[in-house]
């Protein structure tokens, strides 16, 4: 079986082929890469693509499971993708939630997990890649989510192809390379390569809200539009380039406004910014600058209605005041000055 898979071509490996020849940054030849794998058809289509590639791109895989214990099944599938993995004689670890506490019951919580332990063991091997299966059809419902929730334009533009996995480290990073693909494509694939597929029962269950938009909304959505999946997910990706020309001229913006003498910093912790400058602007840029400071200090997205929320108490009609921002910050004004501060330990 492993040969085959070596040996496999067809349509799909072309596609993702020529995919990774534009863009020779993703999946760069003869890097060593750690792919994701949950034991469900995305991610053994990911593993069987990226197996059939591996000849022409000289990649060095590893193989990561993490077992979340949220069922009693969860760990006799496990070992099943180990022992399946020993049999390609793949490198394979798996990874078991073994924390004193409950394991995590919600998506952000599992996924919070997910990604930290991930980064350790692309650090401890060390592989320059951290690979998952997300498609397209996954790119779309995060849209769908995040602009039910009211997110920012950035939220807009989630599950980007790539994303650094430690704040200012080019590596390891996270890619995604199976964004060009659809759920019903990743499903063929594996039909195609006669890939095993480890169902996930939680996937059926409502309490998570992905699988009530997965079974209830994409659908319509498809119906009416047919690749409508498709469609939304390069909506984000077009999102996700825009903003990252946004983010020089935001540069630009900070530095105007930063407190700092002339030349020095970007506005910052120890600079801050310009309240009176800042409040001069039209809102829409206003906003734009605001949530670019905050998020590019504190790593930590603030929705619409947040920064809606501060702009009200930052007017110049205002008091001085505060905010607690996520994960310990502080945003602090005074009348002409606004600071950030810093988780206390």
């Amino acid at each position: 079986m492993a040969q085959l898979l070596a040996q496999a071509w067809s349509r799909s490996h072309l596609r993702l082929h020529r995919h990774l020849l534009r863009h020779p940054g993703l999946l760069p030849d003869g890097a060593s890469l750690l792919l994701a794998v949950s034991g469900g058809q995305d991610s053994m289509a990911l593993l069987g693509l990226l197996l059939g590639l591996q000849r022409l791109h000289h990649w060095e895989l590893s193989i990561w499971h993490g077992d979340h214990r949220w069922r009693p099944g969860s760990a006799g599938q496990a070992e099943e993708l180990m022992a399946w993995c020993r049999e390609q004689a793949l490198s394979a670890c798996c990874e078991p939630w073994i924390q004193a506490v409950a394991p995590p019951m919600n998506e952000a919580a599992a996924r919070q997990w997910r990604y930290g332990a991930l980064l350790l063991q692309a650090q401890a091997l060390p592989c320059s890649r951290v690979v998952t299966g997300h498609t397209a059809s996954d790119r779309a419902e995060t849209l769908l989510l995040h602009l039910a929730r009211g997110s920012h334009r950035r939220g807009l533009a989630s599950l980007r192809t790539r994303r650094s996995l430690v704040p200012n480290a080019p590596e390891p990073a996270l890619v995604r390379p199976l964004l060009i693909f659809d759920r019903s494509e990743t499903a063929q694939i594996c039909s195609t390569l006669q890939l095993p597929i480890w169902l996930d029962p939680s996937n059926g269950e409502f309490r998570f809200s992905r699988n009530r938009l997965r079974a209830d909304v994409l659908p319509v959505l498809e119906a009416l539009h047919p690749g409508a999946a498709r469609r939304i997910s390069g909506t984000a990706e077009r999102l996700a380039l825009e903003d990252e020309a946004r983010d020089e001229w935001l540069d630009v913006g900070l530095q105007w406004l930063s407190t700092a003498p002339s030349g020095e910093g970007h506005g910052g912790p120890d600079t801050g910014l310009n309240r009176l400058r800042l409040t001069g602007l039209q809102p829409v840029n206003q906003i734009a600058l605001l949530e670019h400071w905050i998020r590019r200090l504190t790593q930590q997205p603030l929705t619409a209605e947040q920064l809606a929320g501060l702009l009200d108490r930052l007017r110049p009609s205002q008091p001085p005041g505060r905010s607690d921002l996520p994960a310990g910050w502080r945003l602090q004004w005074d009348r002409s000055k606004l600071e950030l501060f810093r988780p206390s330990n």
